[in-house]
């Protein structure tokens, strides 16, 4: 009998300690399947829902908050107005058309004047004739834009006007027409001299066509007159007497050569 009751009493012990390890493996496992309570000293949980975790600002907004951005727009906006006005300023170096020959011709106050004079300016040079009325007169004052605006390139820079007429355009007579536009003979000069020695200068150095040619009156062929013909263009002679362009006399064309001299002075 007493063997009996202490199996019991064996039995009963058993299965409460069956009963205890049950009811603490399900208390382990509903500590774990539930979130913990929020600590808002440690800030979020991962228990919490979406709702409650901080979003992150959108694209845009983390762009604009970018010093590195901002640098790189600043970069942009002030850079390429500047590149521009560099390169604009700047500019291709005018090509190099042809050196001109020596020659030597009369200026206005009858002092020989020639490549001899001008070797180390840069200068400008231009093809007229006193008694002209169509062509001349505009570009004597184009020539005399060109000084008024190349005033910053100093003395080495320089004006020549050759005339095409030399049997009439004494000096003195190109003293009186180089006035009228206000020329001062020492940044201007006017030039004579003998026929062939204009015509070499003209036609041989600086490749500018000239001469003369009958025109008939009233279909008669034994009267008329002489009418004298000359290129239009202004000419662009650097230091060592190099041509380095031809300009119309135009608005435009003016604008240009004074680019183009700046640009021969500076060394291109």
């Amino acid at each position: 009998m007493v063997t009996r009751q202490a199996s019991g009493l064996t039995g009963r012990l058993a299965r409460q300690a069956r009963t205890l390890d049950r009811s603490a493996n399900a208390a382990e496992d509903e500590r774990v399947s539930t979130p913990a309570p929020a600590d808002p000293s440690k800030g979020s949980s991962p228990g919490f829902s979406a709702e409650l975790r901080p979003r992150r600002p959108p694209a845009a907004a983390r762009l604009a908050g970018n010093p590195l951005i901002w640098a790189a727009l600043l970069g942009l906006l002030f850079g390429i107005p500047i590149f521009r006005s560099v390169t604009r300023r700047l500019g291709a170096s005018p090509a190099i058309l042809g050196t001109l020959p020596a020659f030597t011709l009369t200026d206005q106050r009858g002092q020989p004047f020639g490549t001899r004079e001008l070797a180390g300016r840069v200068w400008v040079a231009d093809f007229i004739f006193t008694s002209c009325q169509e062509a001349c007169p505009l570009l004597s004052q184009k020539m005399a834009e060109v000084g008024r605006r190349a005033r910053k390139l100093g003395p080495d820079f320089h004006l020549v006007s050759i005339s095409v007429d030399p049997a009439r355009d004494t000096p003195a007579r190109l003293a009186e027409y180089g006035a009228r536009y206000g020329a001062n003979p020492v940044a201007w000069s006017f030039l004579t001299g003998p026929a062939d020695a204009i015509e070499a200068a003209v036609e041989g150095g600086f490749k500018i066509g000239m001469g003369k040619e009958k025109v008939s009156a009233g279909g008669d062929s034994a009267g008329g007159f002489w009418q004298i013909f000359h290129g239009e263009n202004l000419v662009l002679i650097d230091r060592q007497l190099r041509i380095r362009g031809y300009f119309p006399a135009t608005p435009e064309g003016i604008d240009l050569l004074l680019a183009a001299a700046g640009r021969v002075a500076n060394g291109a």
